[in-house]
């Protein structure tokens, strides 16, 4: 009997032994997505349709898949008293993990756009400078209203800092980042206008592009799993077996040869 308690526990030491070396092999076959964000890929980068109806970002900058392929969106009012007015929001696709960032670091957003439209009167209640909004899913987190942008035509480079603070150093993956652009001006509407068929206004926002650095958000990503669980949750070692691939099997299978091997040697003494 003993002599087959001590076989059993030397199985058990070599099943042991085969789970440590399969447990990283697994572990390598873990694949990164380049379209979520890590520590060594921080830049999210925007994309849209050709008519800003559609406006998403991701964090590949060679995937620009379902974007413009001129590289930016437009809308044009024509005509008479025609309002140049947008919101519209540009969402992360698919937002599949947790992003950690520095509780010291900042959000760095870059952005270019084109817009040509009359000027605000002090009577227009409707008018709105250039304001962009940045949300952590449904939760608003920032918002900057920008004075200086020109509205004659020229392109705009917008760049915004964003301190991190306690509510944006995780962003949980149903948490996506968000960020709302809007505007309102009156379009070109006078005689000359109207004799040369001009009158209205445009406004564009540029995507990014392989040759175009437009369009980008830096986050200060930080190289951080999730926390350990506290003893007695059902982890052994606060959560360590949840962390090393394999070492909950390891410690259960040592535990019973072990317990095998203690039985042996209780029974020779017997």
């Amino acid at each position: 009997m003993a002599h087959a308690r001590v076989t059993m526990a030397v199985g058990l030491v070599a099943l042991m032994a085969l789970s440590t070396l399969g447990a990283p092999v697994a572990a390598q076959e873990a694949v990164v997505d380049p379209r979520q964000p890590s520590f060594e890929n921080p830049v999210m980068y925007v994309y849209g349709s050709d008519d800003l109806s559609n406006c998403f970002t991701h964090f590949d900058s060679n995937d620009t898949s379902g974007s413009a392929a001129d590289g930016y969106g437009e809308k044009v009012w024509t005509g008479q008293n025609a309002r140049v007015e947008v919101d519209y929001t540009c969402r992360m696709e698919s937002f599949k993990q947790d992003m950690y960032n520095s509780e010291n670091g900042t959000i760095s957003l870059h952005l270019e756009f084109e817009i040509d439209t009359a000027d605000c009167q002090d009577t227009d209640a409707q008018c709105k400078n250039l304001t962009l909004t940045f949300f952590k899913g449904g939760f608003e987190i920032a918002k900057e209203e920008f004075l200086s942008v020109a509205t004659n035509g020229a392109t705009n480079s917008v760049d915004w800092e964003i301190p991190i603070n306690e509510n944006m150093t995780r962003f949980n993956k149903s948490e996506e980042p968000q960020i709302q652009v809007e505007f309102s001006h009156p379009g070109y509407s006078d005689f000359i206008c109207g004799i040369l068929g001009t009158c209205g206004g445009s406004f564009r926002m540029y995507y990014h592009t392989p040759d175009n650095p437009a369009a980008e958000v830096e986050f200060p990503i930080v190289n951080q799993s999730m926390p350990m669980e506290e003893e007695g949750d059902g982890g052994l070692i606060g959560g360590v077996t949840d962390s090393v691939p394999g070492f909950g099997l390891l410690a259960g299978v040592g535990s019973l040869a072990m317990a095998a091997v203690a039985a042996s040697r209780s029974s020779r003494d017997d």
